[in-house]
């Protein structure tokens, strides 16, 4: 990869420290001035341990090599971000995982899938006068081709329905519960 980046004509700077290091990604940008692409190449030997076996230090390793360095790169590179990340990287990692857990353990008749659960009428979410909000019932109508709130009963009724037999054939799925939000 290097020498092809600098056929085209890149100036590389390949550096191999330790990134379990939270100040390294900061050092290196700093030490490496501007920067127009980052490239980060993160990972360890994959292990094979089923899921039920993961210990806390093995999941814990395999994140402090692979995950927890994306952050510190975004905060010495991207200091003009306005919005927070963490959220969604912790959803698509619950994802992921659900994924990944799903498919390991079909085989043994275990369906693990999840619900992607958005504009569901929950009041932790979505107190009445935030219901009652104008600007909230229009956002509805603009953003959620259902128009309304996804109801507490269609919601449970959904999750019933992956609990019971029927739905056996389900592995590693992430069901959106959205009223039709793409986005």
């Amino acid at each position: 990869l290097q020498s092809m980046l600098q056929a085209c004509g890149a100036e590389v700077i390949a550096d191999h420290r330790d990134f379990l290091d939270p100040r390294a990604p900061g050092q290196l940008i700093k030490e490496a001035g501007e920067i127009d692409v980052l490239l980060l190449n993160l990972g360890i030997p994959a292990p094979s341990t089923p899921a039920s076996e993961v210990e806390d230090d093995e999941w814990g390793l395999l994140f402090r090599h692979m995950v927890d360095p994306l952050p510190r790169f975004a905060r010495a590179l991207l200091r003009g971000m306005k919005r927070a990340s963490s959220y969604s990287a912790a959803r698509g990692a619950q994802l992921a995982w659900v994924q990944a857990v799903g498919a390991e353990m079909a085989n043994k008749g275990i369906q693990v899938n999840a619900l992607a659960q958005n504009f569901v009428d929950n009041p932790t979410y979505f107190p009445a006068d935030i219901q009652a909000n104008p600007a909230f019932q229009a956002r509805l109508q603009r953003e959620v081709p259902l128009g309304r709130l996804v109801s507490a009963e269609e919601d449970a009724s959904f999750a019933a329905y992956l609990c019971s037999d029927a739905a056996n054939c389900f592995v590693g799925q992430i069901f959106p519960v959205c009223g039709g939000l793409s986005h």
